[in-house]
């Protein structure tokens, strides 16, 4: 049997997943945007990736750690050459791999 109070919970989780991903959508539809803030909201997710990035590199830990302790800060350095070379999420991505499991099999 379901209890009632699950199905409150679900169904307020999906109510406070659902607004904020529609209510833009509503609301932006009916304005049209200036050229200069649609090319400003596209930086957005470049610069929230890498915020996100670089506090997983830099502050894994949650304070700043240091190689040799750190290899993520040793693999950023090709994986980025990777990145600007291929501009390929996935040979990023699998150069990434590669590269930590080769720090993490050299170094320890």
């Amino acid at each position: 049997m379901i209890r009632e109070p699950i199905v409150l919970i679900i169904l307020g989780a999906a109510i406070v997943t659902i607004v904020p991903r529609v209510a833009p959508l509503v609301l932006l539809s009916r304005i049209t945007l200036p050229e200069r803030a649609v090319r400003w909201l596209g930086f957005v997710p470049i610069a929230v990736l890498a915020a996100l990035l670089a506090q997983a590199v830099f502050m894994p830990e949650g304070h700043i750690s240091w190689p040799p302790e750190n290899l993520a800060m040793i693999a950023i350095i090709p994986v980025l050459a990777i990145a600007v070379y291929t501009r390929s999420l996935i040979a990023t991505v699998l150069g990434g791999v590669a590269v930590m499991a080769l720090l993490r099999w050299m170094l320890g």
